[in-house]
């Protein structure tokens, strides 16, 4: 009995017929970059203080000091969220007093900002923060905004492999691609914080759908030396380009609502794609329509010029594959000894704490000395190099450590920021780049340690509730960045230690590089510390080792 790659074989592995599946697939995960991380130009904060009414009685020396100072990163800036009592400065005018010199503004009553905030326009003309005064008692709402996308990314997360299983692959990537761009664009009406918001969340469930759902079409179509250039060349550098895309078009658009049109311009172009990516045949074969599949493998032979067999699919052996019966797992499984329990939680601590890295440094790129604008894409830029390291490291290097080293580089730069001089903003920024390069090259790698340490059984549950964990950091992310608007440097100390505490948890792991894929939970490596019961590939029956994929979102 033959399995599909071997049905298939005749096709080649990079004909014609499989570079453009390649390049159209990798090409609709663009969108993917630059809506994951929109946020960061949509609700940009900028500069800000109390209004005080043109029609407010004051002389032009209470006017200009009408905003009392505070300190911040060692000097003196005026204050975001308060002014001095309107009613008292007014009285110290009109009596002609000076203030400074006949009035201690130290001792003078403050209020909030009652008749609302200027914002400066240096760098955004809009944003959902300057629309609708995201600013002091509501700042809050930033972050949770974003935090509620990545909640968006979750629930997609749970859905779209149940969708692409019922409806399809091809119909489920073009679906979730609609919702993604369709939902992008009826944000722009939005009439509030919460329609925007509640509108996000959705865009978030299509956006990561989009992106699972490519990976799987790209993943079932390719053959096996093909899909691991896939998922990082592919799928990881495309989406890299989408994140580079971003502050290009938010640099020449700086209005919220505009910026976010020219956003949905992409996944429109996508569409006339359906007509170009097939469905995936081994789905197809799922739901015994082997007449269409073959269709699509007689094309495919057609594109690529090669002769097709008189018979590709052979009925008969493919029912007996579609009959197999799998052995059942349940999530209590990764719990069911003491180590695989504890490898679980070590590998949920990092899936979430390198998570918490990425989109923090991702999301904090704004808040950052310099250009805006360029510092977010130059974090998109790091990605590329970093995704090639991952690549190319884990061809020839044992796991745990190259994954422990590059946390290590990655924790360890993000700690040195605090000892940089303030006047030094270019090593500050080189350094934050640096770290993201090393968190980057981590996250890319945990698909592949992830898949290698469980066994067949319960490796893609694993795969699946670790992926999650990640998730659940990029909820997090967000209040990360919040606290850099208390000090500067705190969200960098908190990141960099626990990056450096993923990078030792990471030591514990075994070592999967040189071993052969587990097949029952007894096989399973033991964790640094316990005894040693590994398996080598020359100590266990010789099997393949499949090509494990990578992919980093």
């Amino acid at each position: 009995m033959r399995d599909y790659d071997e049905v298939t074989a005749f096709l080649g592995e990079w004909g014609p017929f499989q570079r453009l599946i390649f390049f159209l697939l990798s090409a609709s995960i663009i969108p993917n970059g630059f809506n994951g991380m929109s946020i960061v130009f949509l609700g940009g904060t900028p500069e800000h203080r109390c209004r005080v009414p043109d029609t407010a009685n004051l002389s032009s020396a209470w006017r200009n000091h009408s905003i009392p100072l505070r300190l911040q990163d060692g000097r003196e800036v005026p204050h975001s969220c308060r002014r001095y009592r309107l009613q008292a400065i007014s009285n110290f005018s009109a009596l002609g007093l000076e203030p400074g010199r006949d009035v201690d503004l130290e001792q003078l009553e403050q209020e909030s900002c009652l008749d609302g905030w200027e914002f400066s326009q240096d760098i955004y003309l809009s944003t959902i923060v300057t629309e609708w005064s995201l600013v002091c008692e509501d700042d809050w709402k930033t972050p949770l905004t974003t935090s509620l996308f990545f909640v968006g990314v979750l629930l997609g997360s749970f859905v779209c492999g149940q969708l692409s299983d019922r409806f399809g692959r091809k119909n489920t990537l073009f679906a979730t691609m609609a919702v993604q761009t369709g939902f992008s664009f009826l944000q722009i009406f939005s009439v509030n914080w919460e329609m925007f918001t509640v509108l996000f969340v959705i865009v978030g469930m299509g956006q990561i759908s989009n992106y699972v759902v490519a990976f799987i079409l790209g993943t079932e179509i390719l053959g096996k030396s093909v899909r691991i250039i896939f998922s990082t060349l592919g799928v990881c550098t495309f989406f890299a380009v989408g994140y580079m895309l971003l502050p290009l078009f938010a640099y020449f658009i700086r209005d919220w609502r505009m910026l976010l049109l020219a956003l949905t311009v992409p996944g429109v172009l996508c569409f006339p794609l359906w007509w170009f990516i097939p469905e995936s045949p081994r789905w197809l074969i799922s739901q015994r329509r082997f007449r269409e599949a073959e269709d699509i493998i007689q094309k495919a032979a057609k594109m690529n010029n090669v002769p097709t067999p008189g018979v590709i699919f052979d009925p008969v052996e493919l029912l007996e594959l579609t009959s197999l019966k799998q052995q059942k797992a349940i999530i209590l499984d990764l719990f069911r000894t003491q180590n695989i329990a504890t490898i679980t939680i070590m590998s949920l601590l990092l899936w979430m704490l390198t998570s918490v890295g990425y989109f923090a440094l991702s999301l904090n790129t704004p808040n950052l000395h310099g250009d805006a604008y360029l510092n977010c894409f130059l974090s998109a830029l790091i990605e590329v190099p970093a995704y090639i390291t991952a690549w190319l490291l884990l061809r020839t290097l044992p796991r745990r450590f190259i994954i422990a080293g590059v946390l290590f580089l990655g924790g360890g730069v993000l700690l040195l920021i605090q000892g940089v001089p303030a006047d030094y903003n270019f090593l500050s920024i080189g350094l934050v780049m640096l770290g993201k390069f090393g968190i980057t090259s981590a996250f890319s790698m945990l698909y592949v340690f992830t898949a290698e340490l469980y066994p067949t059984l319960v490796r893609n549950m694993a795969v699946g509730v670790t992926s999650m964990a990640s998730r659940v950091g990029s909820i997090i992310a967000p209040y990360f960045v919040y606290l850099g608007a208390y000090n500067r440097v705190l969200p960098y100390i908190l990141m960099g230690s626990l990056t450096v505490l993923n990078g030792i948890i990471t030591l514990f792991f075994p070592e999967s590089f040189g071993m052969a894929l587990p097949e029952t939970l007894e096989q399973m490596q033991k964790v640094k510390g316990f005894r040693s019961g590994g398996k080598t590939k020359d100590s266990m029956d010789k099997e393949e080792n499949p090509k494990i994929l990578i992919t980093s979102f």
